[in-house]
């Protein structure tokens, strides 16, 4: 499957007097193979992640405590997710610019990863991702 837009997808959930389970599967819930796990936590109030787009990268970005939103832009069209459940993910295509933003105390984001870390992959200026979106 490809990603052609950014979507939000529920993931399974197990409920139980003990606590509740949520997993995800490369084959069945990831549209790529997984190539990197990162996390991103104790995010002062206020303040934005991300801020780029990358070339090859497709993501799938999960709140596992807290809340956050996901602020995606093409160029074109823009798409706001509140994430705040665990089984709740947004799945991040490549070549879209992307920006976490709102963040709730303690909050922590798993972000999944198509690609091993490479600087050059990412697109840091706004205007050159324009650019290169008009290309397409």
């Amino acid at each position: 499957m490809k990603l052609a837009a950014p979507c939000l997808i529920q993931l399974p959930r197990f409920y139980d007097l003990r606590g509740n389970l949520s997993y995800i599967e490369e084959d069945t819930h990831l549209p790529f193979r997984l190539r990197r796990v990162y996390w991103i936590y104790d995010v002062p109030g206020g303040e934005q992640r991300g801020g780029h787009a990358f070339r090859e990268t497709e993501e799938l970005i999960v709140s596992l405590s807290g809340s956050f939103d996901v602020v995606l832009n093409d160029g074109k069209d823009e798409w706001r997710f509140m994430l705040n459940r665990s089984y709740n993910g947004v799945l991040v295509p490549k070549m879209i610019w992307r920006t976490l933003e709102n963040f709730s105390t303690n909050s922590l984001a798993l972000i999944l990863s198509s690609t091993d870390y490479s600087e050059d992959d990412y697109i840091r200026d706004w205007e050159e991702f324009i650019r290169m979106n008009r290309n397409k």
